[in-house]
């Protein structure tokens, strides 16, 4: 029932029947007032009728017994009369039922009825007399006095007196009409207006319920428009709302996921925070980024580095954008922070965070790089410009000292142009354009064929130089470029003969896998101090000079070597040798079709 009168129908219902009660009530009060007052003045206009009509026929019969008999006849059930005498004697009474003579002593006791009287003027008045049909009960009477004057001068006066419980009777059966009459509209209009409000909320109703499908998502709900008043529109106005929040949703929907594809794609970290500070949205490098700091100040304690939160909160007190480079746990950061806005007010801000510790790294091995460069150059060029200035300025004495200088003016530009082509040539294979031109050789012959350069350098300073590999690895074919691989193990035999003290051994060894090779070139030279082994492979990086005995390198021959191997699909380390010495291991691919038959 609760539901009902909380509902439109309800409403709707409960306001028609509100005011057609009240209509009603008001039309019946007055109709049964008009009715009350039209039956009164009826019985009043009749008494005054028949008042006029019993003087009429008084004068005109003599016959009292006639005069009795055609007054009765005039005078209904509840209609009495009197015809009384100048001096307030009653000649003719006609009363039926009790009470007679004490109703006629009230009116002749009255004044106004015998008092000053004029022929022809009628006299009405209500007054309480006693019942004609209970003894002890006094009801109200309508009284009617009509003086009249007879033939031979009499003046005499006719009272009619009659009960208004007949009018009051005829009263209560139209009350009863018009009650019933109120109640029979008062039914239809129940039926009317519930048929009303059911036919106009129907049509809400199903509004509701698309509404609430709308509200869960469930765009594709419509309303039938079979109506072309108000509602009809509205239906229509819905479908119409309801196609445009789908077509928005669609819309909304493939924004997200384009924002958190680009966001997921981004190498940078981008943190989007509340006003408070708090994290409200971060892409997959920026929860890895966080989770370090997090675990780098306990795994329990989610605090932002300092530095980040002033930035932050400089940026959303001030509306400012912040930009800044800052060290963060061993690592450079370019941090960005701009504010949020929603319509006037900042509701938070969205940080960058873009790790730039490669890019120091890289702008660290720059400047060495120039720095070695130029270093490495500074030599050969104050030599160059000393012999070549002495030589101009005939400084030298003798032909021999001549041509001393000329030979190292020589040998320094051969050393120039040699650190100038293994610059170029790691310049290329880096950017990835030096070309390699595979095929398919044997791996024995071709070390023997690098060797044999080897070997006369080898007898000058006493160092023994040999191969040793297991003969079924004789046949070991590799998919290569040979001319590169040759300059790899030329550089590694020349460094290991160079770093070898007379009567030392250079050796190289073969070992064959399954799908790779091993070529070991391992000297009993002095070695490489094992803090220098893990950056003997970077540009321009020399161990103890000593090693050199004066025959210095570029210090680019072993980064142009990691580079080959690496081209190649290929590794290659350094170790110490015990007792001494040193031990350059490089593993390369087998050609496919050695894997093959391995396998």
């Amino acid at each position: 029932m609760n539901r009902i009168w909380h509902s439109i129908v309800g409403k709707l219902w409960a306001t028609i029947l509100l005011l057609v009660s009240f209509v009603l009530f008001i039309v019946t009060v007055l109709l049964l007032e008009f009715l009350d007052n039209f039956h009164t003045n009826q019985a009043e206009d009749s008494l005054r009728r028949e008042a006029t009509t019993i003087g009429k026929i008084v004068i005109d019969h003599e016959s009292e017994s006639a005069l009795r008999l055609i007054i009765q006849d005039i005078l209904d059930n509840e209609t009495n009369a009197l015809i009384v005498s100048s001096d307030k004697e009653v000649q003719y009474s006609f009363h039926k039922g009790l009470n007679g003579e004490k109703i006629e002593q009230k009116i002749l006791s009255e004044p106004k009825f015998f008092t000053n009287l004029k022929v022809n003027e009628k006299i009405v008045k209500e007054m309480i007399l006693p019942s004609v049909k209970d003894p002890d009960v006094m009801e109200q009477y309508l009284v009617i006095v009509y003086p009249f004057e007879e033939m031979g001068g009499t003046f005499n006066t006719i009272v009619m007196y009659q009960s208004l419980d007949a009018v009051h009777r005829t009263t209560k059966r139209t009350t009863h009409i018009v009650f019933l009459s109120a109640f029979i509209a008062f039914i239809l209009t129940t039926i009317f207006a519930f048929f009303l409000s059911t036919r106009i909320t129907s049509p809400l109703r199903g509004m509701r319920q698309a509404a609430f499908e709308l509200s869960k998502g469930n765009f594709d709900t419509r309303l039938p428009a079979t109506q072309n008043d108000e509602i009809g529109q509205l239906a229509t106005a819905f479908n119409q709302m309801g196609r445009q929040l789908k077509y928005q949703m669609e819309l909304i929907k493939q924004e997200k996921e384009q924002l958190s594809s680009i966001l997921t794609s981004m190498t940078d970290a981008v943190i989007t925070f509340n006003r408070d500070y708090s994290i409200l949205l971060s892409n997959p490098q920026a929860e890895r980024l966080l989770q370090k700091w997090y675990f780098a100040n306990g795994a329990n304690d989610k605090v932002l580095p300092p530095e980040i939160f002033h930035m932050l909160e400089h940026a959303i007190s001030f509306s400012e954008e912040v930009e800044d480079e800052l060290e963060l746990a061993g690592q450079f950061y370019g941090v960005s922070i701009s504010p949020l806005y929603s319509e006037n007010s900042i509701r938070g801000a969205v940080a960058v965070l873009r790790d730039m510790t490669e890019q120091h790294k890289l702008d660290k091995l720059r400047s060495d790089f120039i720095a070695n460069v130029s270093h490495e150059l500074r030599t050969p060029i104050s030599l160059l410009q000393g012999y070549s200035e002495a030589i101009i300025d005939n400084v030298v004495t003798s032909e021999e000292e001549r041509n001393e200088m000329v030979q190292i003016i020589h040998d320094e530009s051969k050393r120039m142009s040699r650190l100038v082509t293994d610059l170029l040539d790691l310049a290329r294979m880096e950017s990835g354009h030096m070309r390699l031109y595979k095929d398919h050789f044997s791996l024995i012959p071709f070390l023997n064929r690098v060797l044999n350069k080897f070997m006369q350098i080898a007898r000058d300073t006493n160092v023994e130089l040999y191969i040793n590999y297991d003969e079924s690895d004789n046949e070991t074919i590799l998919f290569a470029d040979d001319d590169r691989l040759e300059q790899v193990f030329t550089n590694l035999i020349d460094n290991a003969i160079r770093h070898t003290q007379d009567g030392g051994k250079v050796v190289i060894s073969v070992e064959k896998k399954k799908e790779t090779v091993d070529i070991t070139v391992a000297d009993t030279g002095s070695g490489i101090p094992k803090e220098d082994l893990p950056f003997i492979f970077e540009r321009f990086y020399k161990a103890d000079k000593a090693r050199t005995r004066g025959k210095g390198g570029t210090g680019l021959g072993l980064a142009i070597a990691k580079t080959i191997i690496e081209s190649h699909d290929g590794r290659i380390t350094a170790e110490l040798a015990h007792p001494s010495g040193t031990i350059f291991n490089c593993t390369l691919p087998l050609g496919p079709e050695q894997a093959d038959s391995n396998s």
